[in-house]
């Protein structure tokens, strides 16, 4: 009777989840707001809404699960909530950013998995301009990754924004001098963006005479990875304890 009790073990957050949560705070004080869409879509939300009609080339960048369903898929990127969110708010300005999990149908390995989160961006509204983009990702960049990180823009291209652009930030492991894990170019890809396309808007019901919008798609697995080092994309889904309770 005088043995003291085993202390009863506690659960904690997923490393996904506390970074995706980390995310949802610094954009709401963004002004930003999280707006959920389906993840089974049709292939027109998916890319032909979205400026990628069929046969364009464009598609062969994504492999797609497709279901017994003519034109009903898995989503491949969070992209297609834009349509939706704009259908459902049009023609107010919107500022949302929309969480949740894509697939693909690709081979697995240390770097990819068929399934993976991803935090789609999306503000329209009248004289948005690209230094708002700009202004808002750096914003971002500093809060998750420190006040003097550094970060700069490259143009890219993406069908469903014109321009395009890839940010980086500078690496936090090395500082910016040369790492393995930057592959000694001192920066560290952590994600895509752009102005929204006219066509993107005109279909969402937005007049690109009038507004304007951009959007951005953010990888939080690549950010946690990054950030601790992790070598391999699968331990996030492997619930493996010895992974999970080194973080808290």
């Amino acid at each position: 009777m005088t043995l003291p009790g085993r202390p009863a073990p506690t659960g904690r957050l997923h490393l996904a989840t506390q970074t995706l949560r980390d995310i949802y705070a610094i954009f709401a004080d963004l002004g930003f707001q999280v707006f959920r869409s389906r993840e089974v879509e049709t292939d027109e939300y998916n890319f032909e809404l979205l400026n990628m009609p069929p046969h364009h080339p464009a598609r062969d960048m994504v492999d797609t699960f497709y279901t017994t369903t003519p034109n009903v898929i898995l989503r491949t990127h969070t992209s297609p909530g834009q349509i939706h969110v704009m259908r459902e708010h049009a023609p107010e300005p919107i500022r949302v950013i929309l969480p949740g999990m894509c697939y693909r149908y690709e081979q697995i390995t240390s770097r990819s998995d068929i399934q993976f989160y991803q935090v789609e961006g999306l503000a329209v509204g009248r004289h948005i301009t690209l230094s708002d983009l700009k202004g808002t990702l750096s914003s971002f960049a500093r809060r998750m990754f420190g006040q003097n990180v550094r970060t700069r823009f490259r143009a890219d291209h993406f069908p469903f924004t014109e321009p395009s652009a890839e940010m980086d930030v500078e690496c936090f492991v090395c500082g910016g001098k040369g790492c393995p894990v930057c592959k000694h170019t001192g920066w560290l890809e952590i994600l895509g963006c752009g102005m929204v396309h006219p066509k993107v808007l005109i279909n969402g019901g937005y007049d690109p005479r009038e507004f304007s919008g951009f959007a951005f798609g953010v990888g939080p697995q690549r950010i946690i990875m990054l950030k601790h080092r992790i070598e391999d994309i699968r331990y996030f889904l492997q619930n493996d304890m010895r992974f999970l309770e080194q973080f808290q």
